[in-house]
């Protein structure tokens, strides 16, 4: 008889574990509390204008295609992509007026390079050649496989492979090796916030997330990413999947160490199994009930791990297009970026941040009234847990007006107050209300070297049986492509485990 597994959240680790199960002849059913696929990948609609939510930038692609070809299907007819180049402008407050390209072209990346620090072109090279080395032993050795124990990670095989690897100490210092120019360090330093951590705290391991882009590039997907979300829930739909949104689970059924379900209002819903993509550290808390099952994740472990960085958004509706900006990508740095990151890790109201603007319908109009553009922005914040700060109107004012003001002094946005239209925002508070974000971390657990690879949670769960979790606060960690191969990871753990086990229906 074909074994039911039950899937909660219709995040991106979710749906790609449903898609995979289904494909594998499982019936799988997803109970999403929301009314729309995504999770955080999600879309907010105001006025006709249309914002990706969360995620926004398309890096290592081959992971979003790798689920439709699973399937059998032409990734193009689901999610069509255009590369861009050059892939994003960089504006420095101290100096509006004259913004750098940043290409994955070689050649022209090598050429922005020699014009801000002719110096520190060799030494650029030099860190490309060492954190691809790093970026292939990751890829073999760790991003695609679980660690069940200690051993998993530190045996033999992985000692001979590790000298070759040179990541030791901060992603801040290891680029530092290389890079003497503080703008160029910024440039490249700031992408460990995609995961949400900070580059001058953050595990040098993941000084190679720049390097992916420079040496891959970054794509657009057509209708923006929220495009991937519904193209996963058709692909789902047509495997013979069955999505329940609405449903929001109060608990994971357990007994005698074995998952057997969920309880949704009232009602207990039979499983086989349960692969859990609610933020593991808000299951672990409020969906596994007993204090057994919970095993070394008590509430006070929970509350005591480290958490990402959290966002504010404003999604602003303007009455025109903006021509003379000519990037869909845009970021604008503080020029003490380690202030600005000291200051969002230490819960600190900040004086003086970075941000992304991002204009998805440059490139597809259809996001947006016909002749006008809508604008995206982007700041990174603390988390709740961490903030010394409350967010109510007085602090979405604050943040907004700091925003507007810096924009007001970047070509092409001089006006861009009076230019609004329409608006929505996002806080923290609504990433914890909404995506049962643990204290609103937009990123899930922080990738410090203490919650990593192994150390990290892992996809089985650890106190018993028909259990296993994805997503951005288990093992590999956060960003899209990186919850993709949670999904996999997650799916070939259950499918090896359920070799020769009988079903319970």
């Amino acid at each position: 008889m074909t074994k039911k597994v039950i899937v909660i959240g219709a995040g991106v680790a979710g749906l790609a574990s449903a898609i995979r199960l289904q494909h594998a002849g499982y019936q799988v059913e997803i109970h999403e509390k929301d009314a729309t696929p995504g999770g955080k990948m999600n879309r907010i609609e105001k006025d006709g204008y249309q914002f990706d939510l969360g995620p926004s930038i398309v890096m290592m692609p081959e992971l979003y295609r790798e689920i439709f070809e699973l399937c059998g299907r032409d990734p193009n007819d689901y999610i069509p992509m255009e590369k861009l180049d050059p892939m994003y402008r960089v504006y420095f407050s101290d100096m509006p007026d004259t913004p750098i390209d940043i290409s994955s072209d070689l050649t022209e990346l090598t050429r922005m390079i020699e014009s801000i620090s002719p110096g520190d072109t060799e030494g650029f090279l030099n860190y490309m050649h060492d954190i691809y080395k790093g970026y292939v032993f990751a890829q073999d050795n760790i991003l695609g496989r679980p660690f069940h124990k200690r051993s998993d990670f530190y045996n033999l095989s992985m000692l001979r492979k590790a000298p070759k690897v040179k990541l030791v100490g901060t992603a801040d210092n290891f680029i530092g090796r290389y890079i003497n120019s503080e703008r160029l360090k910024q440039i490249m330093g700031f992408q460990t916030l995609y995961i949400g951590v900070s580059p001058f705290t953050g595990p040098s391991f993941y000084s190679m997330i720049p390097m992916i882009q420079f040496l891959y590039g970054i794509w657009f997907i057509k209708g923006g990413m929220y495009t991937m979300a519904t193209a996963m829930e058709r692909l789902f739909n047509e495997l013979g999947g069955e999505i329940f949104y609405g449903s929001a689970v109060q608990e994971i059924s357990i007994d005698a160490g074995r998952a057997t379900g969920i309880k949704v209002g009232d009602r207990k819903i039979d499983a086989d199994y349960v692969v859990c993509n609610a933020d593991f550290p808000y299951a672990m808390k409020n969906l596994v009930k007993s204090p057994r099952a919970k095993g070394k994740f008590t509430d006070r472990k929970i509350d005591s791990m480290k958490y990402s960085c959290s966002a504010f958004l404003l999604y602003l509706g303007m009455n025109r297009k903006y021509a003379d900006v000519e990037h869909i990508h845009n970021f604008i740095f503080n020029e003490s970026l380690e202030k600005n990151m000291q200051d969002i890790f230490e819960g600190k109201k900040l004086e003086h941040a970075s941000f992304y603007v991002y204009i998805a319908s440059k490139l597809d109009p259809t996001l947006a009234p016909e002749g006008k553009d809508g604008l995206y922005i982007l700041m990174p914040v603390s988390d709740l847990g961490t903030a010394d700060y409350e967010w109510n109107d007085e602090t979405i004012e604050y943040y907004r007006t700091y925003i507007l003001d810096t924009l007001k002094r970047i070509r092409g946005f001089e006006n861009v107050e009076q230019e609004i239209v329409a608006e929505a925002h996002f806080t923290p508070l609504d990433f914890e209300s909404r995506f049962n974000a643990y204290n609103g971390a937009a990123f899930g657990l922080q990738p410090t070297l203490s919650q990593s690879i192994h150390k990290r949670p892992q996809s089985k769960w650890p106190s018993g049986s028909n259990l296993y979790f994805t997503g951005s606060s288990t093992h590999p960690g956060a960003g899209v492509p990186i919850v993709l191969l949670s999904a996999g990871i997650a799916v070939r753990e259950l499918i090896q485990d359920d070799k020769g086990s009988p079903s319970t229906e």
